[in-house]
């Protein structure tokens, strides 16, 4: 397996683990064991925990962003919001370990930030950036549908990982598709 390779699988494993663990619950160690490499080889591959934990959030990220302009290939307004949140509760149905990634990027973000280290919050930021000009693109630029279509990724989020079935109360407000998420268990 080629360097590069490895590096793959080591992003792949880091977050399932960071999924899982988050950043301070998390050990290269458990990454490592999962890659299948020692620890000493892990660090030639990244220079530290934070450069693992931020190449599992920008994977996040970019793999989010390939999902919306791919289901949005071609459409515009309320067919692209619909193909994207039709194809975001796909993914996070089958790769529920990608939703937990992503709200365990903003925990880090907070803790980081708490701790005076502002490099998690300014390349989580720049990630979602490019995720809110992707999602603006797709709606023609309609920023009011852009914060929308987000705030209800970001309830849908929260509702998925707290695990309340789709036929609680809670779902009512959302259209139906987004309520088949909420059968989700993490």
């Amino acid at each position: 397996m080629s360097a590069e390779e490895r590096r793959e699988s080591v992003v792949r494993a880091a977050t399932a683990e960071f999924a899982r663990g988050g950043y301070h619950g998390t050990s290269t160690e458990a990454i490592a064991k999962r890659v299948g490499v020692s620890q000493p080889y892990l660090f030639r591959l990244f220079p530290g925990k934070k450069a693992i934990f931020l190449a599992a959030a920008e994977r996040c990220v970019e793999d989010t962003i390939r999902t919306f302009e791919e289901a949005s290939e071609g459409l515009r307004g309320e067919e692209a919001l619909h193909a994207m949140a039709n194809a975001y509760t796909k993914v996070i149905a089958e790769r529920p370990e990608w939703l937990m990634m992503q709200m365990q990027m903003y925990i880090a973000v907070a803790a980081a930030e708490q701790e005076g280290d502002r490099e998690f919050g300014e390349s989580v930021r720049a990630g979602w950036m490019r995720l809110w000009d992707t999602v603006r693109l797709a709606l023609g630029a309609d920023v009011d549908g852009t914060t929308a279509f987000l705030a209800h990724g970001m309830l849908i989020n929260c509702l998925v990982a707290m695990g309340f079935p789709p036929e609680h109360r809670v779902w009512e407000g959302l259209y139906p598709s987004a309520r088949s998420t909420g059968c989700l268990e993490v």
